[in-house]
């Protein structure tokens, strides 16, 4: 009698060359297996902080090669300036129809540069305006790093960043905007969701949730789609009020 052996044989052979290739079939007509944007489970992993950054004084020297530039600076205070300033103030002024901004606000601008949202802000009526910056440029804006505020506890009414993209720790720097917002007090961001930002950033943001679990003290009261300049998103935060216990 003959074994079937051979039968058997051939049929693990086939199959030991096969497996692999049906496997990946299978795997390929699964419908989230090619993502066109990164992977997201919950609204942190809509936050993805940049590698690269050796330590935090390689991550400020980096900031300092673009503040620092030249180029960047004479382009910033000449060319540019008329044309940010005109669509800064448009943007306040929009903010202060929407009640978020008014002309006896006291306000800070985060990440300011060389003071162009600070000059809109007092060409709209909002007089008592700073900025900070790593590189101070007198006398819109004074130094600061936006991870440890210069200020005291609860001195704004009003704070405005458009740099929210270069914060190495964005709990940090949403933490000092609340500690040094009043009760009640208003924080804009402008931020970059449907594109990518640029090369200096050390984070990219994929959707307005992490900004709403990072501002613990406050609630969101208005988010719009804008044109401002590379950022596509501002979004609009109350700090809460504190509140009063009565005593019986």
């Amino acid at each position: 009698m003959k074994t079937p052996f051979p039968i058997f044989k051939y049929f693990f052979i086939s199959l030991f060359f096969s497996l692999p290739l049906l496997l990946l079939l299978l795997y390929s007509l699964q419908p989230n297996n090619h993502p066109t944007h990164p992977p997201r489970q919950d609204s942190l992993s809509d936050l993805r902080i940049r590698p690269g950054y050796t330590s935090y004084d390689s991550y400020i020297q980096r900031q300092l090669n673009k503040t620092l530039n030249p180029k960047l600076r004479q382009i910033w205070t000449t060319r540019d300036w008329d044309r940010k300033v005109r669509v800064f103030s448009s943007f306040f002024d929009d903010l202060k129809q929407k009640k978020l901004l008014f002309n006896q606000s006291k306000a800070l601008c985060i990440g300011a540069r060389v003071g162009q949202e600070v000059e809109a802000l007092r060409r709209v009526g909002v007089s008592d305006s700073v900025g900070i910056d790593l590189v101070p440029c007198p006398p819109l804006v004074v130094e600061g790093d936006f991870h440890h505020q210069p200020f005291h506890d609860e001195s704004f009414d009003f704070e405005f960043s458009n740099v929210f993209d270069h914060a190495l720790f964005p709990d940090k720097f949403v933490g000092e905007i609340e500690r040094t917002l009043k009760p009640g007090g208003v924080c804009v961001l402008h931020v970059a969701v449907s594109r990518r930002s640029d090369k200096y950033s050390a984070n990219d943001l994929y959707s307005v949730k992490p900004l709403v679990r990072l501002f613990k003290k406050s609630e969101m009261v208005h988010v719009r789609k804008v044109d401002g300049f590379g950022l596509d998103t501002e979004v609009a935060f109350r700090k809460n009020k504190k509140t009063v216990i009565q005593r019986s």
